[in-house]
């Protein structure tokens, strides 16, 4: 039974509190028939024209039900058959053939009809739908893969249903937490990586029809492995069969081009100040996070959408009432966005990719944040990356060491994830090896050395895909990830650091616990700029701690003294100088013995070889081993 437009409906569409449009708008199949629902105020005539019409414009007109929508109710509509909407405006008798808004399929790219469709699929996730909250908390060891589904791997043709089994072993082999996708919603430039988005409530038909996408959530979820997907309410493309100019008005764009389009991205900005986008928006939201069981959304170019004066000069942007650059319809929406989602859909959880200082990102809506759950730390990324690109020589310097100690002015401030996306490994950026400084030998003990760094400060974890194994060239949407490389040693090592690493973090609640507040972070030495060198514990209540020690030289310390909170022997956990890594062994296996020796603040030491380019991991032996 197709569900009516109630009054209900029509209040909170242009109140801008509906989370659910997809239930009313768009198609929906009934028993041998479909109603098709479009909203579209400035039209004068609006058409459903498809397969079964011949596109005859004439055959189903629409009418209008008021508040701008317009209905059919058509006979023998089936699952599959394409259409669009018809549109002539009251404006300049403009006339343009629309794809569905709100429509759940399309034809595959370059096609751009949407197809009539149902999205009924039986979930075998109960389990893990119950108990994700757990899974993305604060206290939580979480370690995300990001990938492009398209360039991951090709063994034939690329499909959801194919690619599930491999990516689920994948990500359980190497102990990876959550998979993280790139826009996967309906985009007609595949060149975009699916950031130039014109199917909101669509995935796109490259891969398989959208039960194939349930599918692969599903399995993911029953193999253990999480969900997040990109997602993109910043801005959306020009093409013609998309959202822009879609009654013939600027209906979901802002009408003045100074707020309404993206030099940066040669696209429309959606009109926040506008109910009813904020709507469309919210719906689509909680589409992907209700219907495909997403775990949580990723929101792409935050920064975008919160400053008026975004990437523009003076004299290109439009202040606010109050004379600010903040675009106070975006910070509306993101909050309303982030409040109903938590309201409306325990266990989820929502990113920003937020490049700015905003302040309190992650703070409650209520305390006058923006409600986000986590925070890219754009930040620690940029000057993580500057410093690694040194030459070791320059790394010795008080202001190159800064670049790893600033982190502590601002690392509460919001809830992190540290991100080595895909953005850093493209456009002549070069990989994450390509980024190391030396000879191949020194490159890869440079990338293991961040990569333990990285897994050992605090925040959450995200590595774009071919990282984990050290992929020499830079990331190419139209080739898959170099998987032949997985037969040299040296690559083959990386990827046991971090198979190695999401272990560590996984089992050592030290390392994860208590990410997001003070007292699960301490320096030890902070200041070792000479040596290029850190040292700090990472803590957790009633949990023994973590001492890392990460050395960013090409030169192994001899009888490198540090200070520790607990007398007795201490065990090397894993370090990334471990032969089986591709490293010396200068520490592997070892249990040390403290020596009373005051030293950093603590009563005894511990004196140890350093190995060079290296991140070390030590906690004092449990008691039972001792």
């Amino acid at each position: 039974m197709v569900r009516a437009v109630t009054d209900d409906d029509r209040w909170l569409f242009s109140e801008g509190r509906h989370d659910r449009l997809y239930e009313v708008l768009g198609c929906h199949l009934g028993e041998g028939e479909g109603t098709f629902r479009v909203w579209a105020p400035a039209a004068a005539w609006v058409a459903v024209v498809g397969d079964w019409n011949d596109w005859n414009e004439s055959s189903h007109p629409m009418h209008s039900i008021g508040t701008g929508l317009w209905e059919a109710r058509i006979e023998g509509i089936g699952p599959g058959d394409r259409y669009k909407y018809r549109v002539v405006s009251r404006h300049d008798r403009y006339r343009a053939d629309k794809a569905d808004p709100i429509g759940f399929h399309t034809e595959a790219p370059p096609a751009t009809a949407s197809r009539t469709w149902s999205l009924g699929y039986d979930w075998g996730d109960s389990d893990w739908m119950a108990g994700r909250a757990g899974r993305t908390s604060p206290s939580a060891a979480v370690s995300v893969y990001e990938v492009h589904l398209g360039s991951w791997r090709r063994n034939g043709p690329v499909t959801y249903r194919g690619i599930a089994e491999p990516m689920a072993n994948y990500a359980v082999d190497n102990g990876f937490t959550h998979i993280e996708f790139l826009p996967l919603m309906e985009h007609p430039f595949y060149g975009s990586w699916g950031y130039q988005c014109t199917g909101y409530f669509a995935p796109t038909a490259r891969y398989g029809p959208p039960q194939d996408l349930m599918f692969l959530i599903d399995h993911l979820h029953q193999r253990g492995v999480g969900v997040i997907l990109d997602w993109v309410p910043s801005h959306f493309p020009s093409d013609e069969h998309g959202l822009g100019y879609f009654d013939g008005t600027h209906l979901y764009e802002h009408p003045d081009p100074r707020r309404g389009y993206h030099p940066d991205w040669d696209s429309y900005i959606f009109n926040y100040d506008r109910n009813e986008v904020q709507s469309f928006l919210l719906s689509s939201a909680h589409f992907w996070l209700d219907l495909y069981h997403a775990d949580a959304l990723r929101v792409d170019a935050v920064a975008s959408m919160l400053y008026l004066d975004y990437s523009r000069k003076e004299g290109e942007w439009v202040p606010n009432r109050h004379g600010g650059r903040e675009n106070l319809g975006a910070v509306e929406f993101v909050r309303r966005l982030n409040r109903t989602v938590h309201n409306r859909l325990p266990g989820a959880v929502v990113i920003a990719e937020e490049s700015t200082a905003w302040p309190r990102v992650t703070g409650s809506v209520e305390e006058g944040g923006l409600g986000f759950d986590y925070k890219w730390d754009m930040g620690w990324m940029n000057d993580t990356l500057r410093y690694i690109r040194l030459d070791p020589l320059f790394r010795s310097h008080p202001a190159s060491h800064q670049l790893l100690t600033f982190r502590g002015v601002y690392a509460y401030a919001d809830r992190y994830f540290l991100s080595l996306s895909h953005d850093e490994v493209v456009h002549g950026k070069r990989s994450l090896l390509g980024k190391q400084h030396g000879e191949d030998g020194r490159k890869f003990s440079g990338l293991r050395a961040l990569f333990g760094y990285m897994w050992a400060i605090p925040g959450k974890k995200l590595l774009f895909m071919g990282g984990e194994f050290g992929q020499s060239g830079e990331w190419n949407h139209d080739n898959e990830l170099s998987w032949g490389l997985l037969g040299e040693p040296a690559h083959r090592g990386v990827l046991e650091w971090v198979r190695a690493l999401n272990h560590l973090l996984a089992t050592e609640p030290a390392l994860h616990r208590e990410d997001d507040v003070p007292s699960g972070f301490n320096w030890v030495e902070p200041e070792d700029y000479s040596h290029a060198t850190l040292a700090f514990l990472r803590m957790a209540a009633d949990q023994r701690p973590v001492l890392v020690l990460v050395n960013f030289t090409p030169v192994d310390w001899n009888d490198y003294l540090v200070g520790v909170p607990q007398a007795g022997p201490w065990e090397v956990l894993a370090t990334s100088d471990d032969v089986r890594f591709g490293g010396l062994g200068l520490l592997t296996g070892q249990n040390l013995e403290t020596v009373t020796r005051p030293n950093q603040g603590y009563g005894q030491s511990l004196a140890l070889t350093l190995p060079p380019l290296s991140a070390t991991f030590m906690a004092p032996v449990k008691s039972e081993q001792a």
